[in-house]
């Protein structure tokens, strides 16, 4: 069934308002019970306002795959210089992809906690009243999990701040960073449902939070937690890998199981700037952005299902329901030849959909994600690796080592914003140089780069925002 539309973020005035930075935050925790907050449609409708910013082209439709661009899997593709600078590791605190993700999810943050503060005193249902404030928690907790990658120390923003006003609020560092994802992600999975009914798919689970908190222990090296937080997902058969890989970035089946998080869209409910928009190709209806380089795409194995469900390569065959069939050509796309078929789908008139979700956490992610913390910590993964490459048509592995994990998350994960922040852990853990290996002259599409460590482990905090703290933001360093 198609998922839920609450989230295209029509909602009352106060909850739309967006700040310009943390200085001019609106103060949600002192809306008053006459003007909202009076039961639990209104609670529910102020739950779905937290995911509508995550929908934005700011938020995740485009910015946040930006930051992979600097990968080797992708070239920016697009005509935008301040993309050129991330991919190439040229950009500074004033590039405007680093501004505009920092807006969004402190935007995230301040209707999470507006939702935190006023719905335990709402007279609602019990049930309803925990799942949305488990949604609340989680969101919260995502948002601050993914400012820990991009900027590693980020000002930590709770109920108490907004309430006093509190907003121009020094970094806490990376760990406490983590650790406040780490708490929202726990108390979530004790808030939140294991599943929902048809009508409200695509709504955050128990699996969600356990899935994200395999991933933040596994960053972490912690690895007993990891496998246990894992097991929440891998043994719940709410949660089970999808039959084929294609189900996962299809219309008719795109909420099914393996699906942990994604962002819901629906053609004419949320923004016309999804992420189809930036990985189709103008061919096709899209803008072309992101495409991926030969380099990705000679990294599966032959017979390996997963490339054709995520790759338009020259010569495929490309189904547009009433336009007929079209055969992919390199020369449509802007450089590579190459592009992303994972976040294209038609409509039956031909057009590109907009309705196509975009994931990101997969219960495929988490299998890979156990499995490497076995290898790591000296136990045998070789279980859930086997499962992801069982799907995909390929042979199990014997005794896998890093090697085998870092190739099947390559391919597996291809294009779903993971590669970058994967390599970089994998260079802190001295698995890998990332600086030789992004040295590596990969073609005209992704040429030699300069990576500086630690420079470039984090992505500076917007001038901006440092500039309007007077003082209270200190720029990380290096920048």
């Amino acid at each position: 069934m198609k998922k839920i539309t609450i989230l295209s973020g029509y909602i009352f005035l106060a909850m739309l308002t967006s700040c310009d930075n943390l200085l001019e935050t609106t103060p949600y925790g002192q809306v008053t019970s006459q003007q909202y907050w009076r039961n639990g449609d209104d609670v529910v409708a102020a739950v779905n306002a937290v995911y509508s910013p995550l929908l934005e082209e700011d938020g995740f439709a485009h910015t946040e795959y930006t930051f992979d661009n600097c990968s080797d899997d992708m070239n920016r593709a697009g005509d935008h210089s301040d993309e050129t600078a991330l991919e190439m590791f040229t950009f500074d605190a004033s590039n405007s992809h680093i501004l505009a993700t920092w807006k969004t999810k402190y935007e995230v943050i301040s209707r999470a906690n507006a939702v935190l503060i006023n719905a335990p005193k709402v007279t609602m249902d019990e049930t309803l009243r925990n799942r949305s404030m488990g949604e609340a928690y989680f969101l919260r907790g995502f948002v601050y999990w993914r400012l820990s990658l991009i900027y590693g120390e980020v000002p930590i923003l709770l109920e108490d701040d907004a309430l006093k006003l509190n907003f121009n609020k020094p970094k806490s560092t990376l760990a406490e960073v983590r650790a406040q994802a780490e708490s929202d992600f726990q108390k979530a999975a004790s808030l939140l449902p294991v599943s929902y009914s048809d009508g409200e798919a695509g709504r955050v689970t128990q699996g969600s939070a356990y899935g994200f908190l395999t991933k933040l222990y596994v960053y972490e090296e912690q690895w007993a937690k990891a496998i246990e937080a894992s097991t929440k997902v891998t043994s719940n058969a709410a949660y089970k890998l999808a039959t084929g890989f294609s189900q996962n970035f299809e219309l008719a089946t795109e909420n099914n199981p393996e699906i942990l998080f994604s962002l819901q869209y629906e053609t004419g409910w949320t923004t016309d700037n999804s992420p189809t928009f930036y990985h189709t190709p103008q061919a096709f209806g899209g803008w072309g952005f992101h495409e991926p380089i030969a380099d990705l795409v000679q990294e599966f194995e032959k017979g390996d299902t997963r490339k054709a469900s995520s790759i338009f390569s020259p010569g495929d065959k490309v189904d547009r329901n009433e336009l007929g069939t079209e055969t992919f050509a390199g020369s449509m796309t802007r450089v590579t030849g190459y592009a992303f078929k994972k976040y294209t789908q038609f409509a039956e008139n031909g057009d590109m959909s907009q309705s196509l979700n975009a994931p990101f956490l997969r219960t495929a992610d988490v299998y890979l994600l156990a499995a490497e913390a076995k290898i790591r910590s000296g136990a045998n993964g070789d279980a859930e690796l086997n499962a992801v490459r069982k799907r995909a048509g390929l042979a199990a592995i014997t005794n896998a080592t890093m090697k085998n994990i870092m190739h099947e998350r390559r391919v597996e994960l291809a294009g779903e914003n993971e590669r970058h922040q994967d390599l970089m852990r994998w260079d802190k853990a001295g698995l890998i140089d990332i600086v030789a290996h992004y040295k590596i002259n990969r073609g005209p599409h992704k040429p030699s780069r300069n990576f500086i460590k630690p420079k470039h482990y984090y992505f500076p905090l917007p001038q901006r925002e440092v500039d309007l703290s007077n003082g209270v933001l200190i720029q990380n360093s290096n920048y």
